[in-house]
């Protein structure tokens, strides 16, 4: 009352909205609903999207992993997947509004089941609809990667060559403690296994430093695991408490600050290193580029290789979602720089 909200609506509340609105304007009497559903996927709500080149498409809602740095499990609840068919159906629509690309959501895409089906089956049906030209995900965890799947990302020419994979931690200590459920020595097995099978795989990553009680030896075995796979790029942070997670809960956030942002220093230094050698690497391919736009600077457009990669050409007036060729002439850190050569 003191704050004038008449309704709280959780997460699995949507469809429930226009009662509660009636409820509200009808009688006065405030509603909220904040129960977390075990069921509902919004399987039959299709969201409206901008124009544009890419669309997100949630495929399943919910996680079990209960990692204790994160909230979502006591948020979103646990995992439920849709129907392919409704995924697929999803596909069509946003085709049919002119959209090249989409994008598969799940906080744990390897989880997906529905019936017989997982996720590789899901990928493969959503890539026969027409006009989808690039099929990209997010995001997989490491415990458990599907040999299946990294067989349809190989084979399937409409599947990026993209795998965000989540370290979060180097040491296995650290990532016991975060009940990730993977040890270093077998995240390390996984990412050599995908370079093996998919030479050509963009790799990107999550990594955490100052996790509570990680020790500066335990981030330097951070450190070591970034030196051996040399991911494409990194989203990277400093450990923030979260209220209701379990680490809020048990572990004291001990690392002092001084210090997480030392070893947030020496991780981006890492990281940019990386990812000028990974990007330089790309000078003198040829790559499809999907345009996106107009670049930053007059005079360019943008847009993304097949490994989600920035690419920036000079402008020739494509429309966006256009496919093209373009030879990479150089490289920065965070983008390509190439000429069109076939229009």
């Amino acid at each position: 009352d003191k704050v004038g909200v008449d309704i709280v609506a959780g997460p699995d509340a949507y469809k429930k909205l226009p009662e509660m609105l009636h409820k509200v304007t009808q009688t006065g009497e405030k509603d909220f609903y904040l129960t977390l559903s075990e069921f509902e996927t919004y399987s039959d709500v299709f969201p409206t999207h901008e124009a544009g080149v890419n669309a997100w498409i949630a495929v399943m809602r919910g996680c079990d992993n209960f990692c204790t740095f994160c909230v979502v499990p006591y948020t979103r609840g646990r995992e439920r997947s849709r129907d392919p068919e409704n995924v697929v159906e999803e596909a069509r629509q946003l085709a049919a509004q002119g959209f090249k690309q989409i994008t598969l959501l799940g906080q744990n895409v390897n989880s997906y089941r529905y019936e017989e089906a997982d996720f590789a089956d899901l990928m493969e049906k959503v890539s026969t609809v027409e006009g989808i030209e690039r099929i990209r995900f997010t995001s997989p965890h490491p415990k458990d990667f599907p040999e299946k799947l990294l067989q349809v990302i190989a084979t399937n020419p409409k599947v990026c060559k993209q795998i965000h994979l989540p370290l979060q931690a180097g040491s296995t200590r650290v990532l016991d403690k975060m009940n990730r459920t993977y040890t270093k020595e077998e995240f390390l097995q996984l990412a050599h296994h995908i370079r093996e099978v998919i030479p050509d795989i963009v790799l990107t990553t999550d990594v955490i430093v100052g996790f509570p009680t990680e020790s500066e030896e335990e981030f330097l075995e951070t450190l070591e695991v970034m030196e051996a796979i040399k991911f494409d790029s990194a989203f990277m942070f400093k450990y923030s408490e979260r209220k209701q997670t379990i680490a809020s809960r048990k572990f004291p956030d001990d690392v002092p600050e001084e210090e997480k942002t030392s070893r947030m220093v020496r991780l981006v230094e890492m990281q940019r290193r990386h990812s000028l050698e990974r990007n330089q690497a790309h000078v003198g391919q040829v790559f499809d580029v999907m345009v996106e736009g107009v670049g930053k600077k007059p005079g360019q457009q943008m847009g993304r290789n097949d490994g989600n990669k920035i690419v920036v050409f000079p402008e020739q007036g494509f429309e966006k979602g256009r496919m093209i060729k373009v030879r990479i002439d150089r490289a920065t850190t965070n983008t390509l720089i190439g000429t069109v050569c076939d229009v």
